[in-house]
């Protein structure tokens, strides 16, 4: 994981029924037995994505749904993977494999010299995130090591997400958002729930502990138990909010009132992706234990068991990569002559919002690269064409890093109207406007701001864009 991150026990926390009613946690499968079908959704929402994890026992997990990471860090990331874990990650069949009834087993191995395996995977799609207006619900049903007292020293089980904006960088973390959906350390009979964000350390998450909660698994012990944790992640309330479920009950939330309205934002405002993983020793068990773990008494060869994941979405527009709906957004109806802030987008992906130093002050859309998209519906151009575009933009990015920023209307499918290049200004927050020749357009049509580059890295900043007749 991350850079993280020691969580302080806490006290008991009162378990309330979350939003959800029995009846449709039934329907979503939240009870039953292993081995069990993805639940179909229950009224008023529908599946977005899922792995049963069916298939011939002894093999790996579906490579088009899943990338298996290996080694100790990311390349060119925090060394142990930031957290202090002290396992080799591998793609060997003896730490990940299907187990022939329906499950992902994942087991850490600690051969005769005391070095110890496990295995982490992470899911291929990164576009995850609540339609605007809607709710996201994240969830899997899950077996935790049945491993108990000081057999389970340093066992760490976790399934949780990372804004997508991680990716390719490493060391953009809390601010691109961590949603723990369930984590356990050390075979305790609980499950730890945690949204981590901001800075670190201290922030607004009070980093590196986040900002979070734990509770008892109800009716049965989470270990040796098949359980189900879940998030909701709720945009359609204000505040928005992220709701933390085992078994179909709430016992913790975050809202964004906790927190301005950028880190909220930077953490939840763009897509995450899935991880489960079963890790040993670090920056968690360790303190829990009181002394460093996994020891000598650890027990070797103890699988976390996933019946399945589940993704399901309800309400508002459109979810990840589908295209959006028109007239979602209040930024619908803008002149193409005013200038229209970027952060007013009305769908995105992969874009963060952040703090803004340009003149004026603000927020500019940021963690900007190839394939990312922000998207403003119904912008009038009139009847007298429009043949410029230019947009204030900063870049921080490394030489030989740069980009298009592109201009497409209607569809992110057409092909851009106009666009213009842009590399390092002088870092993140140097700003400069950069103006761009277009086909002539006239008209009201929905405008995409699309990001195109060679390399995988981020590459631009946007302030806020305008078009002109000349």
């Amino acid at each position: 994981m991350p850079r993280k991150h020691y969580r302080r026990p806490r006290g008991p926390l009162a378990a309330a029924v979350g939003a959800l009613t029995a009846t449709a946690l039934l329907c979503l499968g939240l009870y039953g037995t292993a081995g069990a079908a993805v639940p179909s959704p229950s009224s008023g929402w529908s599946q977005v994505w899922s792995d049963d994890f069916s298939g011939v026992g002894g093999t790996l997990p579906s490579s088009s749904n899943w990338i298996i990471d290996t080694g100790t860090s990311y390349p060119g990331g925090a060394a142990h993977w930031g957290t202090g874990e002290v396992q080799n990650y591998t793609s060997s069949t003896d730490n990940v494999q299907l187990d022939g009834n329906g499950n992902l087993s994942i087991t850490p191995i600690r051969d005769s010299a005391g070095n110890w395996t496990s295995a982490r995977i992470e899911t291929q799609r990164s576009d995850f995130q609540p339609p605007a207006g809607g709710k996201l619900r994240i969830e899997a049903r899950i077996q935790m090591p049945d491993v108990t007292g000081t057999a389970a020293d340093g066992y760490w089980s976790a399934f949780w997400t990372l804004g997508s904006a991680y990716r390719g960088n490493y060391w953009n973390w809390p601010g691109v958002g961590e949603i723990d959906v369930m984590e356990n350390v050390n075979g305790v009979n609980k499950v730890w729930g945690t949204l981590h964000c901001g800075v670190s350390p201290g922030g607004p998450c009070n980093e590196n502990t986040g900002l979070g909660s734990s509770t008892a698994c109800p009716s049965s012990a989470c270990q040796g138990y098949f359980h189900t944790y879940a998030i909701e992640w709720d945009r359609s309330v204000s505040p928005q909010e992220l709701r933390w479920y085992v078994d179909g009950v709430q016992y913790h939330s975050v809202n964004s009132s906790q927190m301005d309205a950028a880190t909220w934002n930077a953490a939840t405002g763009s897509s995450h992706f899935l991880l489960l993983n079963l890790s040993m020793g670090g920056a968690f068990p360790d303190p829990i234990a009181g002394y460093a773990t996994p020891t000598a008494n650890t027990r070797s060869g103890v699988p976390m068991l996933v019946d399945y994941v589940a993704v399901y979405s309800s309400g508002g527009g459109t979810t990840g990569s589908e295209s959006p709906s028109p007239t979602s957004s209040s930024s619908s109806g803008a002149s193409a002559y005013s200038t229209i802030q970027a952060e007013d987008y009305s769908q995105q992906s992969d874009v963060s919002v952040e703090s803004c130093s340009d003149t004026g002050g603000g927020q500019d859309i940021g963690s900007l690269a190839n394939g990312d998209w922000a998207y403003y519906p119904g912008v009038d151009f009139g009847s007298t064409a429009a043949h410029q575009f230019k947009a204030r933009v900063a870049s921080g990015a490394a030489d030989g890093i740069s980009g298009l920023v592109e201009v497409r209307l209607d569809s992110r499918g057409n092909a851009p109207i106009g666009s213009f290049a842009v590399a390092n200004t002088g870092g993140w927050q140097s700003w400069t406007t950069i103006p761009g020749n277009i086909s002539a357009v006239t008209g009201k049509h929905d405008v995409y701001l699309t990001f195109t580059s060679d390399q995988p890295a981020d590459f631009v900043n946007v302030n806020w864009f305008t078009f002109s007749q000349s």
